[in-house]
């Protein structure tokens, strides 16, 4: 359950400056009683309004009356949006650190709309708070108490009468501010999907076009546009309400007021200056209770934004430097009786995996699809904990090690070799902490073949890979994928099937270069193309999440009737 409490630490945390908050709303005091002395020396000029009654003094106490307001308030909004905005950047500073330290499982589980959603739109709504509520809450609680004060000495009646009207204004606006609450809430989730629908869509264009999914991703997204139309529409009937209800209840009180002074002064009672001040009183008794609704409706707002914030700070994270430093990957890596499910599933993934990968050879990982290749090699890389079952370096359990050493000896080329957008180099060179001279770059270009289309770039290394490296060809990503494993000099090089989507002469360029990063290495190798892995030195079967076979391609051949299947349809296609 989150409370202001926790709305309250989270601001804490990101330590904003006291001082500036203490000059920000000592600044806020100042403008408000600048404020409250202004309709006390207009009363003053109305009751003895003639030239003889200006004098020097009333006009420089008027004068610095409305600068000491200006001023100090133009300080204070400063030094409060000054204040807000670095909260905000440290509260995004946190968030992002902790979302790029969330484990995988965190991502299968939460919509990458979402989490944008709590970069941006909530911790806007909590800048919204100190940058532009608080100081308004403040200022309206200082002038609405002082300007009761003043009334109640100039005259208590009238005052007494202005307050007949207050109960009824808060009966009829405050279920009407809660139900505003409420859809501004609905708004925020609501806008937070369409992020998400609006980021698969275009992050995925391609596939959008090429699959004519232009209407259903319309579609898609004109329902989340609808929604928010409707939630827009419902708060803009709450503020129909709430505005014209409010400015009636104010042109009410003006009236009572104005009828009821204006007879006191022809009585006697009461002097026209009073009743011009008593009026303008009333206005800072009025507009400060419309900016206190306001921070409460904007601290609700911020409380629920909170909420989502907290949930993601303190989602589990991967700790990455706490164990031993691993400086070689050069012993056999042991996998036991290991078994995987993925959080939610009834189903082991993958079930009782025993295997040994012998350092320098090859393992080549085979079977049908759906068998637990992937979460296999997932498992290997450690972006997931095995349900049971444990894997070793030589004797020496691998949890042992840091996340950051092990995953550092580690070269890991995918199918689809994903790219960041930027320029050649800087995809090549992307997570190397050391430095690489020319040579180094060069020479790792040159044994991943990618220094053949490179070359016919006008930018070279310069050129642009565009979003997702949408610019080159599958085999063109590839071997620049290729050669950032060769600058990693992994111990263990992962290979995920990198040549299965790729035309037969790009294959084979990428199959070359391949082997120049597996030499002298220890290799994991899924495939399902077996041309690539028959000289292996171990293939592993895997279907159903178990290993079925195991030895050299000869040997399954003549045991395992699958994977003679297998071998059968495809060596004798491409043959």
């Amino acid at each position: 359950m989150y409370s202001w409490k926790s709305f309250f630490r989270l601001i804490g945390d990101t330590r904003p400056s006291k001082a500036k908050l203490g000059i920000a709303l000592g600044l806020s005091l100042i403008s408000t009683i600048g404020g409250l002395v202004v309709p006390l020396l207009t009363r003053d000029l109305v009751d003895g309004f003639s030239l003889q009654s200006i004098t020097p003094l009333s006009v420089i106490l008027m004068v610095l009356a409305f600068v000491a307001q200006a001023v100090s308030g133009a300080v204070s909004i400063y030094l409060l949006n000054h204040v807000g905005q670095t909260v905000v950047s440290r509260l995004r500073d946190r968030l992002w650190s902790k979302l790029l330290s969330l484990s995988l499982p965190y991502y299968n589980e939460h919509r990458t709309g979402d989490t944008i959603s709590r970069m941006t739109n909530d911790t806007a709504v909590v800048r919204g708070l100190i940058s532009e509520h608080i100081s308004g809450f403040v200022n309206g609680v200082i002038s609405a108490i002082g300007a009761i004060v003043i009334l109640l000495f100039m005259d208590w009646k009238m005052t007494l009468i202005t307050f007949v009207a207050v109960p009824l204004c808060v009966a009829v606006i405050a279920p009407v501010g809660r139900r505003l609450y409420l859809i501004s809430k609905d708004t925020q989730d609501e806008t937070a999907s369409f992020t998400t629908t609006l980021n698969q869509a275009l992050s995925e264009i391609r596939l959008v076009k090429s699959s004519n999914g232009e209407r259903v991703e319309y579609e898609n997204g004109q329902k989340g546009i609808t929604k928010l139309l409707k939630l827009g529409i419902a708060e803009g009937k709450m503020q129909a309400i709430i505005s014209p209800l409010t400015m009636f209840v104010i042109m009410l009180i003006l009236v009572v007021i104005i009828g009821y002074g204006g007879m006191r002064v022809t009585q006697g009672q009461m002097t026209a200056g009073s009743l011009v001040a008593f009026i303008l009183y009333l206005f800072q008794i009025i507009f400060p209770v419309t900016q206190v609704t306001q921070f409460f409706t904007q601290l609700q707002k911020a409380k629920g934004a909170t909420q989502r914030i907290i949930e993601t700070l303190e989602a589990e994270e991967e700790d990455i430097h706490t164990g031993e430093e691993l400086t070689r990957l050069n012993e056999p890596i042991v996998l036991e009786e290991l078994s995987f499910s993925y959080p939610g599933s009834d189903e082991a993934t993958l079930e009782r995996i025993s295997f040994r990968v012998e350092p320098g050879k090859v393992t080549a990982i085979v079977g049908p699809s759906g068998g637990g290749k992937t979460t296999l090699f997932s498992l290997v890389e450690r972006f997931y904990q095995p349900t049971s079952g444990v894997m070793k370096l030589g004797g020496t359990e691998v949890s042992r090690y840091s996340l950051r050493s092990w995953r550092g000896r580690i070269g890991y080329v995918s199918q689809e070799s994903p790219l960041i957008a930027g320029s050649i180099r800087d995809n090549v060179l992307y997570g190397l902490e050391r430095q690489v001279t020319e040579d180094e770059l060069n020479e790792a270009l040159r044994m991943a073949y990618a220094d053949i289309f490179i070359r016919d770039f006008p930018d070279g290394m310069e050129t642009q890979v565009g979003e997702r490296g949408v610019k080159l060809s599958g085999g063109q990503r590839q071997r620049i994928a290729i050669a950032r494993a060769i600058l990693r000099n992994p111990d263990l090089l992962m290979l995920d099937e990198a040549t299965s989507s790729l035309d037969s002469k790009s294959e084979a360029i990428v199959q070359e270069a391949l082997s120049n990063l597996m030499k002298g290495r220890t290799t994991l190798v899924i495939a399902h193309r077996l041309s690539t892995v028959v000289d292996a030195d171990q293939i592993l079967f895997i279907e159903k999440g178990r290993i079925t076979g195991r030895g050299t391609h000869a040997q399954l051949y003549e045991v395992h009737d699958l994977y003679r299947e297998f071998a059968d349809h495809q060596l004798k296609v491409r043959a």
